[in-house]
């Protein structure tokens, strides 16, 4: 019995895996080889934006919340980039552990708009991106700065798969450690907070 289910879910998980890179290149390929090149370029450039504006956003509360002795907000934007830094180095952690090749190096009819030497799963672009919407969005609790900082995630997500350097699977992940981090991050300085 024992070794019927096991090989029943061997089965099951070998389908499943083959079933996901399937739908991962599909989709990829979808967006990569029936892309708009004349977007290559702005989303270049809104992929090449994330790490300074994560790291410059926060930063800038801090200042702001230092000159207007605004106490809640520099404990936000402290807890942002120890969101930033809990999810860049989950992001790294898992890149070099699972090691997966970028989409181009297996799939050469992908064509990527310039090239990248770390492996791909997750997303760091997208991690970040969403680290930083999430984060904000739990600042300010208002619809004009949540949706555009999701919007600007979202983009940068996308590029990624546009520009070919990233599947699906990559982005998600990204987009679900950097929001999972900065919500866990938030929750965790509330209940310190509540402490005190």
């Amino acid at each position: 019995m024992i070794k019927a289910l096991t090989i029943s879910l061997t089965f099951f998980l070998l389908h499943f895996s083959i079933f996901a890179q399937n739908t991962d290149i599909y989709i990829l390929k979808n967006i990569n080889q029936n892309r708009n090149q004349n977007l290559d370029k702005p989303l270049n450039g809104i992929s090449k934006s994330v790490y300074p504006l994560s790291v410059a956003l926060p930063i800038s509360l801090l200042g702001a919340g230092l000159i207007n002795k605004d106490k809640n907000l520099q404990r936000q934007s402290l807890t942002s980039l120890a969101s930033l830094a809990i999810s860049m180095g989950t992001t790294y952690t898992l890149k070099k552990i699972i090691n997966r090749d970028r989409p181009y190096i297996t799939y050469p009819s992908i064509q990527p708009y310039y090239l990248e030497d770390d492996p791909a799963f997750p997303s760091g672009h997208t991690t970040a991106a969403f680290t930083t919407a999430t984060s904000l969005s739990l600042t300010f609790k208002k619809w004009y700065v949540a949706v555009p900082a999701y919007t600007w995630a979202g983009a940068v997500a996308y590029s990624r798969m546009h520009l070919g350097v990233h599947y699906p699977s990559d982005v998600l992940a990204g987009a679900a450690i950097g929001a999972g981090s900065a919500w866990l991050c938030y929750k965790a300085n509330r209940w310190l907070q509540r402490k005190k």
